[in-house]
């Protein structure tokens, strides 16, 4: 199974750039179009959050009126710049299938990979969060199919990854997380978004991966010293 990961489109209103200067609807249609004559095409795409800018409905129209571009299916989770109201509302079941209202939490079983997204989101801040609720969740999910191969798919890493933007964010729960990741051994990686910068790490008897956004990229400096800064990326055909 092919599965394309795309992440931290910060998408604003029709015919703007982000923060004035990123041209970031721009980016998505390249890449889009991209992975569309990708050969062999992705079964689907995985977008990892922060899908709009600042989370307002115009943005959100916005984005999924792009994302439809694609030319296989394509789920979705919120990321910290999103309102997972809004979100849930503008993409409704068939890329967000979600049964219950709050977290965006839910389970894609149209493979021999099993795909489990999880909404890290904590409504009013940048950090992530696992509740309680959603661990046990997860790990109910889990001991569905102990043998069959698991991806989970989240907005935050839950550690820090040397940057210092995002690091400061934090993520509660991270511990909770953990154990029940560490519990369950056919969970094969975590996928996430959110710092901007691409990391593979081993974490709990399993691999975290993070993906980069789409034209906003962090500069990566281990030192922790120098002040963030974004580099813009121009995608080309």
């Amino acid at each position: 199974m092919l599965i394309a990961q795309i992440s931290d489109l910060h998408i604003p209103r029709k015919n703007t750039k982000t923060y004035g200067i990123a041209p970031m609807a721009e980016n998505l249609v390249l890449c889009i179009d991209h992975i569309n004559q990708h050969l062999p095409k992705p079964h689907l795409v995985l977008v990892t959050g922060d899908i709009t800018s600042t989370g307002q409905a115009e943005e959100f129209n916005h984005a999924a009126n792009l994302l439809n571009r694609f030319e296989m299916p394509f789920y979705v989770i919120p990321g910290n710049h999103d309102d997972r109201d809004i979100l849930r509302s503008t993409f409704g079941k068939q890329a967000c299938p979600v049964e219950s209202e709050g977290k965006i939490d839910y389970v894609i079983e149209d493979s021999d990979l099993r795909l489990i997204a999880l909404d890290s989101t904590l409504p009013g801040s940048p950090g992530g969060e696992i509740t309680e609720a959603q661990a046990s969740w997860l790990d109910a999910r889990l001991n569905e199919k102990p043998t069959q191969p698991t991806m989970i798919f989240m907005h935050h890493p839950p550690i820090k990854c040397d940057v210092l933007e995002t690091d400061v964010d934090g993520f509660i729960g991270k511990e909770l997380l953990g154990s029940v990741i560490s519990k369950h051994h056919h969970v094969e990686k975590i996928i996430c978004g959110h710092i901007h910068v691409p990391i593979n790490t081993s974490w709990n008897d399993t691999v975290i991966s993070t993906a980069p956004s789409m034209g906003m990229q962090l500069v990566l400096d281990l030192t922790l010293k120098r002040e963030s800064e974004f580099v813009l990326e121009a995608l080309i055909k």
